[in-house]
Protein backbone atom coordinates (compact mmCIF):
# COMPACT_ATOMS: atom_id res chain seq x y z
CA UNK A 1 0.00 0.00 0.00
CA UNK A 2 1.37 3.38 -1.05
CA UNK A 3 1.38 6.16 1.54
CA UNK A 4 -0.66 9.08 0.19
CA UNK A 5 1.76 11.98 0.13
CA UNK A 6 1.31 15.28 -1.65
CA UNK A 7 3.52 14.12 -4.53
CA UNK A 8 1.62 10.82 -4.92
CA UNK A 9 -1.71 12.71 -4.97
CA UNK A 10 -0.36 15.16 -7.56
CA UNK A 11 0.88 12.28 -9.71
CA UNK A 12 -2.51 10.54 -9.61
CA UNK A 13 -4.25 13.77 -10.61
CA UNK A 14 -1.78 14.47 -13.42
CA UNK A 15 -1.72 13.51 -17.08
CA UNK A 16 -0.46 10.12 -18.22
CA UNK A 17 1.82 9.78 -21.21
CA UNK A 18 0.24 9.63 -24.66
CA UNK A 19 0.84 5.90 -25.05
CA UNK A 20 -0.98 5.18 -21.76
CA UNK A 21 -4.08 7.25 -22.46
CA UNK A 22 -7.44 5.52 -22.17
CA UNK A 23 -9.10 4.88 -25.51
CA UNK A 24 -12.88 5.10 -25.27
CA UNK A 25 -14.97 3.36 -27.93
CA UNK A 26 -16.78 6.66 -28.63
CA UNK A 27 -13.52 8.07 -30.01
CA UNK A 28 -12.26 9.95 -26.96
CA UNK A 29 -8.82 9.62 -25.45
CA UNK A 30 -8.52 10.32 -21.73
CA UNK A 31 -5.30 11.37 -20.08
CA UNK A 32 -6.25 11.95 -16.44
CA UNK A 33 -8.89 11.39 -13.76
CA UNK A 34 -10.73 14.70 -14.36
CA UNK A 35 -11.16 13.76 -18.04
CA UNK A 36 -12.39 10.30 -16.98
CA UNK A 37 -14.96 11.92 -14.68
CA UNK A 38 -16.33 14.17 -17.45
CA UNK A 39 -16.37 11.31 -19.95
CA UNK A 40 -18.30 9.09 -17.53
CA UNK A 41 -20.79 11.88 -16.82
CA UNK A 42 -21.51 12.36 -20.54
CA UNK A 43 -21.19 8.76 -21.65
CA UNK A 44 -24.07 6.75 -23.07
CA UNK A 45 -25.15 3.56 -21.35
CA UNK A 46 -24.01 1.64 -24.43
CA UNK A 47 -20.48 3.06 -24.26
CA UNK A 48 -20.29 2.34 -20.52
CA UNK A 49 -21.41 -1.26 -21.04
CA UNK A 50 -18.81 -1.71 -23.78
CA UNK A 51 -16.04 -0.90 -21.28
CA UNK A 52 -17.65 -2.21 -18.09
CA UNK A 53 -19.58 -5.46 -18.13
CA UNK A 54 -19.55 -8.96 -16.64
CA UNK A 55 -16.46 -9.86 -18.71
CA UNK A 56 -14.25 -6.82 -18.18
CA UNK A 57 -13.89 -3.43 -16.56
CA UNK A 58 -11.57 -1.26 -18.64
CA UNK A 59 -12.02 1.80 -16.40
CA UNK A 60 -11.04 -0.09 -13.26
CA UNK A 61 -8.08 -1.72 -15.01
CA UNK A 62 -6.79 1.59 -16.39
CA UNK A 63 -7.08 3.33 -13.02
CA UNK A 64 -5.26 0.46 -11.30
CA UNK A 65 -2.58 -0.25 -13.92
CA UNK A 66 -1.88 3.24 -15.28
CA UNK A 67 -3.01 5.76 -12.64
CA UNK A 68 -1.96 3.46 -9.79
CA UNK A 69 -5.03 3.99 -7.60
CA UNK A 70 -6.16 0.65 -6.17
CA UNK A 71 -8.96 2.15 -4.05
CA UNK A 72 -10.61 3.95 -6.96
CA UNK A 73 -10.10 0.85 -9.10
CA UNK A 74 -12.06 -1.23 -6.57
CA UNK A 75 -14.80 1.41 -6.43
CA UNK A 76 -15.10 1.41 -10.22
CA UNK A 77 -15.26 -2.39 -10.21
CA UNK A 78 -18.45 -2.08 -8.11
CA UNK A 79 -20.01 0.71 -10.21
CA UNK A 80 -23.07 -0.49 -12.09
CA UNK A 81 -23.84 2.71 -14.03
CA UNK A 82 -21.76 5.44 -15.63
CA UNK A 83 -23.36 7.93 -13.22
CA UNK A 84 -22.21 5.93 -10.21
CA UNK A 85 -18.73 5.53 -11.72
CA UNK A 86 -18.52 9.29 -12.37
CA UNK A 87 -19.46 9.99 -8.74
CA UNK A 88 -16.78 7.58 -7.51
CA UNK A 89 -14.17 9.33 -9.67
CA UNK A 90 -15.37 12.79 -8.54
CA UNK A 91 -15.20 11.77 -4.88
CA UNK A 92 -11.69 10.40 -5.33
CA UNK A 93 -10.52 13.54 -7.18
CA UNK A 94 -11.83 15.70 -4.32
CA UNK A 95 -10.09 13.49 -1.77
CA UNK A 96 -6.80 13.63 -3.71
CA UNK A 97 -7.04 17.41 -4.12
CA UNK A 98 -7.39 17.75 -0.35
CA UNK A 99 -4.01 15.98 -0.03
CA UNK A 100 -2.25 18.40 -2.41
Amino acid sequence: MVRMTKSVAEERLGDVSQEKQFWCCDGRYLKNLPELKVALERMTDETFRYHSNELKNDFSNWVRDVIGDDKLSRDLQKSITHTQAAKNVADRINWLKAKV
